[in-house]
């Protein structure tokens, strides 16, 4: 049988009794992110320890701005650049990848964790978990939730307050609750420099 560790890091995703699990886990990821968050906004040196220490694999362009949660931080894995603004939450209970490219909205949720919907089940502490992929070049619009077992196709936005339940495709525009595919990513969305103020 596997260790718990070694599931926890698995991409198979699993169903487990939460309460079995270690908490010296999430202890450490709730003190690195508590210093994280409580940093003046020039320690970036500092910030940049903790997010080395924190995550199970740090980009250099990875940027995180406070207040940011997580539930382990060592199943959280950068590519490329990422962009993760105010006040966003990772239930990492699986593997989190994100790939180069990424911008992660103000109060976006990504949740690997779920629990048992049989209500005694839940109480015993019973839940489940998948991983979730965001490929190349992803935008996450402000407060939406992406559940476990979804991935989010390269190029593709998704709109601010979705709920995102089930694969998106690449190269889509997908909103809504639950999301859903609205239009393809044109050339005509690509914003004219001659257009640019600055």
């Amino acid at each position: 049988m596997m260790e718990e560790l070694d599931i926890l890091k698995s991409p198979r995703g699993y169903a487990g009794q939460n309460r079995n699990l270690p908490a010296r886990w999430k202890a450490n990821a709730q003190r690195l992110c508590w210093e994280y968050n409580q940093l003046p906004p020039d320690r970036e040196e500092r910030r940049r320890e903790i997010l080395e220490q924190l995550l199970g694999t740090c980009h250099p362009l990875t940027f995180i701005e406070p207040s940011f949660h997580c539930d382990y931080g060592f199943n959280i894995h950068t590519h490329g650049l990422t962009v993760i603004n105010y006040n966003c939450v990772i239930l990492d209970t699986s593997p989190v990848e994100i790939g180069p490219g990424a911008f992660i909205a103000p109060g976006v949720c990504l949740a690997c964790a779920g629990h048992s919907l049989d209500g005694a089940q839940r109480s015993e502490g019973i839940g489940t978990s998948a991983p979730i992929t965001l490929e190349e070049n992803v935008w996450i619009g402000a407060n939406a939730v992406v559940c476990g077992g979804v991935t989010i196709g390269k190029g593709s936005v998704i709109g601010a307050g979705s709920v995102v339940t089930r694969d998106s495709p690449a190269g889509v525009v997908a909103a809504g609750s639950p999301c859903r595919p609205l239009r393809k990513i044109t050339e005509k969305d690509r914003i004219d420099p001659s257009r640019l103020d600055f």
